[in-house]
């Protein structure tokens, strides 16, 4: 815990010279999907936190050395649990993990629900099982939708999610009492045909009107625009080499943005970019409050390094810098409700923190420029995270010959 500011220094204090440089908050990514052996390679049992594939701290090694701090992970599944239970242990030096339930509709992902009770009563498990947020997908209907929002409020869990696609031509009865926050831009954006001005203002006013939140995403669809174009950018990519090989191979052999690449794809997505930065500057107008989140596991989009990113982002989408900061510290934590605990730098609070060499408030692109980071009780110094992502990728290097994405799916 930060124990005081200013006050005396005990005798058996570390101390770290912070001459000339800036203290801030951990950053807080409030739209992750942390990588588990769940999903095609089969489930595991809550109290299971290691992994075959993905090793938990090779995973967290890429947050800590970007100063993100906390996760809110909006996918959860039982092993997540476990994985969030060994860093609390000290086993994993790692960001704290918010954890939400999914629940769609149709033969979609996570929990699936196609009638209003169905969807009651998954918010009501989840609960039980221990999730503290609901995430809503794209292909619930709309009765079910407004269910499960009306049921997560009264069992006290906040609702985040897609805007189903059963909304279109009819947006603004999505938008029901206790609908928590959109988590993407273009979840807006795909219920306008000509990317206006005033779909934008539009779009901005039902989300203050019904004091629901955003989180842009703007680097995921930065990325798909890119990767739809050619995957060059990708292959260039610096932090790519810090991805787990099996990641890698995905992304660069089984590119789904790619393989939609054609004129009409590429312009529609450059029109997307372009919405989203109008949507989050009509959202600031407004007083929309707004988060700052990633989408990490999107192809193109680095555990930890997108982080900066989106900061940088949301700055050329209309924000200042100090409101960006605001996002990804105090802002998150107070919508995850642990504003009380993490996300400014006071008294009492956690020691969450980061140390730059350079004022973030006059570039926002001085937060990449890391002289050590707090989590979770562990000092990282910049020589150590250094070392740490070195290691990393000279053994993810190392690894490519053993991780084919289509065979590792198909078995053979």
């Amino acid at each position: 815990k930060i124990a005081s500011i200013n006050g005396p220094i005990p005798n058996e204090a570390k101390i770290i010279d912070g001459t000339g440089k800036w203290l801030m908050p951990g950053l807080i990514d409030m739209h992750v999907h942390v990588p588990t052996d769940g999903g095609p390679f089969g489930p595991k049992l809550p109290t299971q936190g290691a992994t075959v594939f993905f090793d938990l701290q090779d995973f967290m090694t890429l947050h800590n050395s970007n100063g993100v701090t906390a996760l809110f992970d909006l996918g959860s599944r039982p092993e997540h649990f476990g994985q969030r239970n060994e860093i609390a242990k000290g086993q994993v030096i790692g960001s704290r993990m918010a954890l939400a339930a999914m629940i769609d509709g149709g033969k979609g992902q996570g929990r699936r629900a196609n009638t209003a009770e169905e969807g009651r009563q998954a918010v009501r498990s989840a609960k039980a099982e221990g999730y503290e947020f609901i995430k809503l997908y794209s292909d619930l209907n709309i009765e079910t939708f407004k269910a499960i929002v009306d049921e997560a409020s009264k069992q006290g869990l906040k609702s985040i999610g897609h805007i189903p696609d059963s909304f279109q031509g009819h947006l603004q009865e999505a938008f029901v009492p206790n609908f928590g926050m959109v988590a993407h831009a273009e979840e807006l954006t795909k219920h306008t045909e000509n990317y206006t001005l005033e779909d934008a203002q539009r779009f901005a006013k039902l989300l203050k009107a019904n004091g629901t939140w955003l989180c842009p995403t703007l680097t995921t669809i930065e990325w798909i625009a890119s990767q739809v174009r050619s995957l060059d950018q990708l292959k260039a990519l610096p932090s790519l080499q810090y991805m787990h090989p099996l990641s890698q191979s995905k992304w660069l052999t089984a590119n789904r943005y790619n393989k939609m690449s054609d004129s009409a794809t590429i312009v529609k997505f450059e029109n997307y970019v372009k919405f989203n930065n109008l949507l989050v500057k009509e959202c600031k107008s407004l007083g929309v409050p707004i988060v700052a989140g990633t989408d990490a596991s999107t192809s193109g989009v680095v555990f930890g390094f997108a982080m900066h990113d989106e900061l940088e982002l949301l700055v050329k989408a209309g924000l200042s810098n100090e409101e960006a900061l605001n996002a990804a510290t105090k802002q998150s934590a107070t919508w995850l409700g642990i504003e009380s605990i993490v996300g400014t730098v006071e008294t009492g609070k956690k020691a969450d923190l980061i140390l730059l060499e350079a004022n973030p408030l006059e570039n926002i692109k001085n937060t990449k420029k890391i002289a050590g980071v707090f989590v979770n009780g562990h000092w990282l110094d910049k020589s150590k995270i250094k070392a740490d992502l070195a290691d990393l990728s000279k053994r993810n290097t190392a690894a490519k010959g053993d991780w084919d994405w289509k065979k590792t799916i198909s078995g053979k």
